[in-house]
């Protein structure tokens, strides 16, 4: 039997993902950088996707040759340090770079999302003025410019949603994050005029758990599950909580949530069930079915 592949820790794939770029940023071909490094070229791929664990040495040449910067050199090598370690819980962070830098480069990166939440709308399907609501909400200590440069980056991130290869999005959302009025009722009701708009896109997928389904698997809390084009780059999922922002990426935790999400969107209604006007906002439109409902 031939022995089982070790799952790339996301600090090795966030360097991998990291040494690529620069690469491309210097305009250099791997023969290139073999040429002026000597670092066999078969190597150099092994550490551009994540197979192999750089020497320091080696990731020292890498940089030397990118010509890159003390701050960021810095960054490389503390990722490096600790390269081999599965998961990634870190404590919270008011600061945006530390928050959500490893996040939102594997959500750029990633062939499809399948997204479950419970209590918010997906963030990738929230308008501006939600999303400012929402973070205000969770995070009633942070200054008005910590709360504007959250509401910025996620804003940014949607735009994996339209690029020339777009994101395939699917969320699954309790019934919840639509009854809830977040921001008061003209802000959600612009937030489901936009959901509506939103999920005319054929590469984004949206279904609503009703109340009526009880008790469902999802009711733990959310999360996040993130595939990639490349078959050997093993899938990720990514859980946001008060204790941190955790990856978790063994065969059998993508198991369980691939099976966790394939019973949430057995439980929900089908997306031609969809309804969006929010039941206290009084703005229903003719021949338009409340949530969840024809």
């Amino acid at each position: 039997m031939a022995p089982r592949r070790q799952t790339p820790s996301v600090r090795l794939r966030r360097m991998a993902a990291e040494l690529r770029r620069l690469r491309g940023s210097a305009d250099l071909s791997r023969e290139h950088v073999s040429e002026q490094t000597g670092i066999n070229e078969a190597t150099l791929y092994r550490i551009e996707t994540a197979k192999a664990k750089p020497q320091k040495r080696t990731l020292m040449a890498l940089l030397n040759l990118y010509e890159v910067p003390a701050e960021q050199r810095e960054y490389l090598f503390a990722l490096l340090k600790d390269a081999t370690k599965q998961g990634w819980l870190r404590p919270y962070h008011s600061e945006l770079p530390e928050e959500y830098t490893a996040y939102i480069s594997f959500e750029n990166e990633a062939q499809s999302v399948r997204n479950y939440e419970s209590l918010f709308l997906p963030g990738l399907l929230q308008d501006e003025n939600y999303a400012r609501a929402v973070i205000r909400g969770v995070l009633p200590s942070a200054t008005d410019d910590e709360v504007e440069d959250r509401v910025r980056a996620r804003v940014e991130r949607q735009a994996v949603l339209t690029k020339d290869k777009a994101l395939k999005f699917w969320a699954v959302v309790d019934e919840a994050a639509l009854r809830r009025v977040v921001g008061g009722p003209a802000v959600m009701s612009a937030q489901l005029e936009h959901l509506r708009r939103m999920v005319k896109a054929p590469n984004i997928t949206l279904q609503v758990i009703p109340f009526s389904a009880g008790a469902h698997p999802g009711m733990p809390g959310q999360f996040v599950l993130m595939d990639f084009e490349d078959p050997m780059d093993t899938d990720l999922i990514y859980i946001d909580s008060m204790a941190g922002d955790l990856f978790l990426e063994s065969d059998a935790d993508i198991s369980r949530y691939k099976a966790i999400f394939d019973n949430l969107v057995a439980v929900a209604h089908s997306p031609q069930r969809l309804g969006l006007t929010h039941q206290g906002s009084g703005q229903r439109r003719e021949g338009e079915g409340r949530l969840g409902r024809p």
